[in-house]
């Protein structure tokens, strides 16, 4: 099966339609205001409105409030969270919205828990860990800590790129791959040859 992609952290029209030309499943719009790729519902909501059928929005919030998340659901249409946080089970599940748990990874992770606890979850999205920093770290993570067949489906995210993209689908066998700084040119910019090679790498891993 192909491995599906998300671009995250856009912050244009013209990155979104963009990464759709080349063949994205889902863009990220990313509601956390100490990101430098934040952007508002209003910004969101022009975004959104030039994404076309069948391609996935998906609104990435850290610990965010009750009121803010649904402050954003009631204007925009995401068709999954992405909670990026200290978020527990019960907090993902409150909103009656489909969900993606991300994980920061460090080697003391239990992932096979983390698959029970977010039993409900879509999808885990596995990240590399930094103190501090709830995502967005440019690292990658060593792979080899994610077990073989782990009950949720992955999303892999942390430091991917257009030179490491293949090796990691071939490794890893996500369901998905999430990439943001990879394909910048600055953050929150993206650079349509970058995204164009990423895919590259991503459609060179099918076997």
């Amino acid at each position: 099966m192909r491995t599906r992609v998300k671009i995250c952290g856009i912050t244009r029209s013209e990155d979104a339609i963009a990464a759709i030309e080349q063949g994205c499943d889902a863009i990220g719009l990313v509601f956390y205001d100490k990101s430098p790729r934040y952007v508002s519902i209003k910004q969101a909501a022009a975004i959104a409105a030039d994404i076309p059928a069948f391609i996935s929005v998906v609104g990435l919030f850290v610990d965010a409030s009750v009121e803010e998340i649904r402050a954003v659901s009631s204007v925009l249409r995401l068709d999954l969270l992405q909670l990026h946080g200290d978020e527990t089970p019960a907090e993902c599940r409150q909103y009656g919205l489909p969900y993606m748990k991300a994980i920061r990874v460090k080697p003391s992770t239990n992932l096979v828990q983390c698959a029970a606890d977010y039993s409900d979850a879509k999808a885990l999205l596995l990240d590399t860990y930094a103190e501090g920093v709830p995502g967005g770290t440019g690292q990658v993570f060593d792979w080899k800590i994610i077990p073989a067949n782990l009950a949720k489906p992955i999303v892999l995210a942390g430091g991917l790129n257009a030179d490491n993209v293949e090796m990691a689908i071939r490794q890893v066998k996500p369901y998905a791959v999430d990439v943001s700084g990879g394909v910048e040119i600055t953050k929150g910019i993206k650079d349509a040859a970058k995204i164009a090679a990423f895919m590259r790498g991503v459609n060179n891993a099918v076997i």
